[in-house]
């Protein structure tokens, strides 16, 4: 019993109480009772964790270091979720599973397959419904906009790991062992994006101190930009709405806007001048990629930055009446986010 326990953190603001209203002991380890399981505590699966929380749900996050939103309602457990038996384990009495996780970008072809084999076994053990949110990387370079219908052609090694991993739980569905379902999303936007994003860390700081901002790829061309609270909205509705199930689906995603008027809209909204904004030259890019695998795994994805990259998600709004995020709502909230970060009195104005 005692080293069962010890084979997991649990952490939760309300302590001891809290986890035992959230789980239950048995002589094979520790058996979760929470209605939403998430893997993954970046952007997406902390908003979705939030969301849920929020509306009374009991959620619990899991995570290699356990980490994840310190709110009521919300339990963290570190622990492996690529380990198939203990994440089967952990997921006993869940009623969906939320696939948020964000493997290093030099090994999706090494940890997403046995990532995606244990969510989907686990799904498949506990009756539980997988909701895996996803990308745009498995469609061919697009000379139109993005629908989910569309066939998948990934021009990219990153692109194929997405849609082997859809294909693998579209034929489990198909077979009637699991209910599953997909949101894929373009870039993303929104206060917590971090470092990761590419109208985040980089950008953002930049941006409220009037300074030049360097992009990738054409920074005149348009781009779909997705808002981080509309992925969690979507994720939610998706794993409760049969309709959903057997099918992809894209997130509501405002009209497309380019790099360069992204931070324009960015400076007007935070009342600065409209920042220089540049492309990175590709000799820098690769040169950067000798030493940060990130940068170098961005090579076989510039595409998307090079061209109109543009998401269709009408289907959603239609099925599940779900309306994107007004753009200078998120914008705004962004901004006021990094101020605070700054302890900064910064005023944006509505």
């Amino acid at each position: 019993m005692l080293l069962s326990f010890t084979r997991f953190i649990v952490r939760n603001q309300s302590s001891a109480l809290a986890f035992k209203h959230h789980s239950l002991f048995c002589s094979e380890g520790l058996l979760m009772s929470t209605t939403h399981l998430i893997v993954g505590a970046g952007p997406t699966g902390s908003a979705t964790a939030r969301l849920l929380a929020s509306t009374g749900n009991l959620v619990t996050i899991v995570t290699r270091s356990g980490s994840g939103p310190a709110e009521p309602g919300i339990t963290q457990i570190a622990a492996d979720a690529a380990d198939s038996e203990q994440f089967t384990r952990i997921a006993v009495g869940a009623s969906v599973i939320y696939n948020c996780a964000n493997p290093p970008y030099h090994r999706w072809t090494t940890d997403w397959p046995p990532l995606a084999a244990s969510l989907l076994q686990a799904a498949q053990a506990n009756d539980a419904v997988l909701v895996t949110l996803s990308n745009l990387y498995m469609y061919a370079k697009p000379t139109s906009a993005m629908r989910a219908t569309n066939p998948l052609d990934a021009p990219s090694v990153k692109g194929n790991v997405r849609a082997h991993m859809w294909g693998d739980a579209l034929a489990a569905h198909n077979t009637g062992r699991v209910r599953v379902t997909e949101a894929r999303a373009s870039d993303f936007i929104g206060p917590d994006v971090g470092a990761n994003g590419h109208m985040g860390d980089r950008v953002v700081p930049r941006v409220l101190r009037g300074k030049k901002v360097s992009l990738l790829g054409d920074v005149d061309a348009i781009h779909s930009w997705t808002a981080i609270d509309d992925v969690a909205r979507t994720l939610v509705a998706l794993g409760s709405d049969e309709r959903a199930w057997g099918h992809p689906w894209h997130v509501p995603t405002v009209p497309p806007l380019s790099q360069r008027a992204l931070v324009h809209k960015m400076c007007a909204l935070a009342g600065v001048d409209p920042v220089k904004v540049s492309s990175i030259p590709n000799v820098i890019i690769r040169a950067l990629g000798l030493a940060v695998p990130a940068m170098r795994e961005m090579r076989e994805v510039a595409y998307q930055f090079q061209a109109p990259f543009v998401i269709d998600s009408q289907e959603t709004t239609d099925v599940f009446g779900i309306e994107p995020t007004a753009l200078h709502s998120t914008l705004q909230t962004t901004l006021s986010s990094y101020g605070h970060r700054r302890g900064s009195d910064i005023h944006i104005p509505s």
